[in-house]
């Protein structure tokens, strides 16, 4: 009985110990994401911010006009810069869920290396 009390106490550390990593790969992805979501923001809102300043300054009808290729440049820029912001995203999802996955596999593994040293 005490035997069957030990396997399970091992087998309850074991997977409160993989949960702890699993949730700190969780968290330090979510850290990571936000971390690129946040500063592609601050680059786009920083871009915006400058346009809308030049468009507040100007004040002839020529000076407007010469100020659209502007803007669509850096709607362009900023879009480009959304778009390389969630590459990076997806990116490092990948790379969590594969660490997550080795995880999982891990106990896997083991159990079938210690079943296959078992003599028969």
């Amino acid at each position: 009985m005490s035997a069957q009390f030990t396997d399970f106490s091992s087998y309850t550390q074991q997977f409160a110990a993989a949960a702890n990593r699993a949730n700190r790969l969780a968290l330090e992805n979510a850290e990571s994401v936000f971390g690129v979501q946040l500063r592609t923001f601050e680059r786009n809102t920083t871009a915006a911010a400058g346009f809308f300043g030049e468009l507040a300054q100007a004040g002839a009808q020529a000076d407007l006009q010469a100020l659209l290729p502007k803007g669509l440049q850096v709607a362009r820029d900023n879009f480009e810069r959304l778009a390389s912001a969630n590459q990076e995203v997806v990116g490092l999802s990948l790379k969590a869920g594969e660490a997550l996955g080795e995880l999982v596999r891990q106990p896997f593994a083991a159990a079938s290396g210690k079943s296959e040293r078992k003599p028969r």
